[in-house]
């Protein structure tokens, strides 16, 4: 029976390897610290943080997350430890809430790895403070229990670890908030939570007997880039998209389609036959359409997936990890060296360990086999804005009459299975602008790839990417803007050009670049005092009321003070208003600008034109490998869709 904890309150624990799972309404920073018999946290060391996740016995995210997982293995931890002490925080920013009392009351669940509750603790009352100790596990008398504690810091995390005697306390809380900065500026967004909690599952196989993955999974938490995730669950009415009101009143840049009821369930596959398992079917999530149950259905196979290689990694380290423990103290005994006592024991410890670890790749396996088989009816069912260049929906194309949810920006896929891809969806209209880096990165595809070709194809995925977007958009709901300063870009966009699709040439020069700039910057003033003045027919006639485009190539080249301000401006400020940024650049070209840009480059979603790791998925923090999507060899799908594109915006100025 579950526990349900109030402050001060404790219980005991029956099971040593714990999970401790952490439920938010917005993103936190969790932490763990180890504490002597006094509760002393006696160095930097005896901290898991975003930074530095992983301590014997302990593992906690290495991000903010609306939803953490924290894994513990009380019987590994160091013989001085004898508490530990979970820590949340909010992470600092700008737009970012200040205080808990302006967020939902966390929510922690102490379980076991089966996820049976053990003991929960709602932080409620919680106001000005910033940071917050939730719960502690403690030994007394050789037995280990979980208090809620709930006590909370108005000075933030650099009062909590100062209250818990860390010297270094105010320079670690730095170094955290600045690790939080960049996983968050590397990871997806999280998904919204469905109205009905998890999609729809049909087993693969024989459920995994119990001990199957023998390790907690572990935390949610990216390391790498993060990509803005989709949300599962959404709902979405059919009706058409309505264009900003002219009439008067506030403009809404939100998804026009978008409605906050629950959406109807997902269509199910007819049951298998006996011992066989159930076949995937394409659409196997909640949504009010097809499109939406699609977009659901590939957000829940990310995170499945996610999920799936978590447990297989966690249960791989924890066998390991008992390994050199069994080993460590059968031969710290002297008499483990008499007899080949030694040999059986070490030649035992590595049997269970080998064990462990083939059960534990036994049902990965068994996921990924479900995963693949699902994917390969999901593929095929996927619109146009949702697909590959190479697939056939792209040869029937034709210029929608209304935005779609999300837009293909590539794939991901991780190192245990490189043939299962999952499609990277990004919400439409865009919530980020997009940084293609044209720069060389430690990829072994980036390594073999010449400096200026590198160039060359970040240059092209950006236009592939804005090629996509103008063709899911409806005419004239969406115009793209170019600026090369050097003229450096012209071969990449020739399909823009020659199609027609754009709405000008690419600016040259000092004076295209400054305006253009001016042009938008303009444009986001003016819809911005409009909202806020509720006047939305006092915007001037010239002023184009579709979603905006500027690709940059070449920055800084061409960009002075002021441009670089404006650019900065737009990137902050013009998502909510319709103006989206995509950058081609190399950071190390921008080096003389220091910190300045930092701001910048952390506010873009990072991709690559080369396949390259660098991205993080929102609910473990794998590092997944990202490669853009291409043309076939020799298609030329491409110019005919920019085509089509072109002829129905002409058609639309008659």
């Amino acid at each position: 029976m579950t526990a349900e904890l109030v402050r001060g309150q404790n219980h005991a624990l029956p099971q040593t390897r714990l999970e401790i799972r952490v439920s938010a309404g917005s993103p936190v920073v969790a932490g763990a610290t180890l504490g002597d018999e006094r509760g002393t946290v006696r160095s930097v060391e005896w901290i898991a943080h975003p930074g530095s996740h992983r301590l014997p016995g302990l593992e906690v995210s290495q991000q903010a997350a609306a939803d953490h997982r924290l894994a513990v293995d009380l019987d590994a931890l160091p013989e001085a430890v004898h508490r530990v002490t979970v820590l949340l925080a909010l992470p600092v920013g700008a737009g970012r809430p200040g205080r808990f009392g302006a967020v939902a009351a966390p929510f922690v669940a102490v379980t076991g790895l089966d996820g049976t509750e053990i003991a929960t603790f709602t932080l409620t009352g919680l106001d000005t403070e910033s940071a917050v100790t939730a719960i502690e596990l403690y030994r007394r008398q050789g037995l280990w229990k979980v208090r809620a504690v709930g006590q909370g810091y108005a000075a933030g995390l650099a009062e909590m670890l100062a209250d818990q005697g860390l010297p270094e306390a105010a320079e670690l809380a730095a170094s955290i908030q600045e690790a939080v900065a960049s996983g968050l500026a590397r990871s997806l967004a999280p998904p919204p939570r469905t109205p009905d909690g998890e999609r729809v599952r049909h087993p693969a196989g024989p459920p995994p007997a119990a001990g199957d993955v023998p390790a907690p999974v572990p935390p949610p938490a990216p390391a790498p880039v993060p990509l803005p995730a989709p949300a599962p669950g959404t709902p979405d009415d059919r009706t058409p998209p309505q264009g900003p009101d002219t009439a008067g009143g506030p403009i809404d840049y939100a998804h026009p389609r978008r409605q906050h009821s629950a959406p109807p369930p997902p269509a199910t596959a007819p049951p298998a036959a006996p011992g066989q398992p159930a076949q995937p079917v394409a659409g196997d999530a909640t949504g009010w359409s097809m499109d939406e149950r699609l977009y659901n259905q590939i957000w829940g196979m990310f995170e499945d997936l996610a999920r799936a290689v978590a447990a297989h990694r966690s249960a791989v380290d924890f066998a390991e990890s008992r390994m050199d423990q069994e080993l460590e103290r059968t031969l710290s005994d002297p008499r483990s060296r008499i007899g080949g006592t030694g040999d059986r024991a070490r030649a035992e410890a590595m049997a269970k360990r080998d064990a462990l670890t083939t059960r534990a790749r036994e049902a990965l396996d068994r996921d990924l086999a479900q995963l693949a088989a699902e994917s390969a009816v999901v593929e095929p069912a996927l619109p146009a804005a949702y697909a590959g260049w190479d697939n056939p929906v792209w040869h029937g194309y034709r210029v929608p009459m209304e935005i779609p949810m999300a837009l293909r920006i590539g794939d991901l896929h991780l190192p245990e299975r490189t043939d299962l891809r999952i499609p990277l969806l990004v919400r439409l209209p865009l919530e980020r602008g997009i940084w293609v880096d044209s720069g060389r990165t430690a990829s072994e595809a980036a390594a073999a790839t010449g400096g200026d070709q590198l160039r060359r194809l970040a240059m092209e995925t950006a236009v592939s990417l804005a090629a996509r977007l103008l063709a899911v958009y409806p005419a004239h709901e969406f115009s793209v803007h170019v600026i090369d300063p050097a003229g450096s870009a012209a071969g990449a966009l020739a399909p823009l050009v020659s199609s027609g699709a754009l709405d000008g040439p690419p600016a040259a020069g000092p004076g295209g670049v400054s305006s253009v700039l001016a042009q938008l910057t303009r444009r986001v003033d003016l819809v911005q005092m409009a909202i806020r003045a509720g006047a939305a027919d006092s915007l001037p006639p010239d002023l184009d009321p579709g979603e905006q485009l500027l690709i940059v190539n070449d920055f800084p080249h061409g960009f002075n003070d002021r441009a670089v301000t404006q650019l900065r401006y737009l990137a902050d400020e013009g998502p909510s208003v319709g103006v989206h940024l995509m950058m081609v650049a190399d950071r190390e070209d921008a080096r003389a600008y220091g910190p300045v840009l930092d701001p910048l480059w952390r506010s873009l979603l990072r991709i690559t034109p080369v396949a390259d790791d660098h991205l993080a998925d929102p609910w473990v923090g794998h590092a997944w490998t990202y490669e853009p999507l291409g043309t076939p060899q020799g298609s030329r799908v491409l110019e005919q869709v920019l085509a089509l594109v072109a002829a129905a915006r002409r058609d639309g100025r008659r």
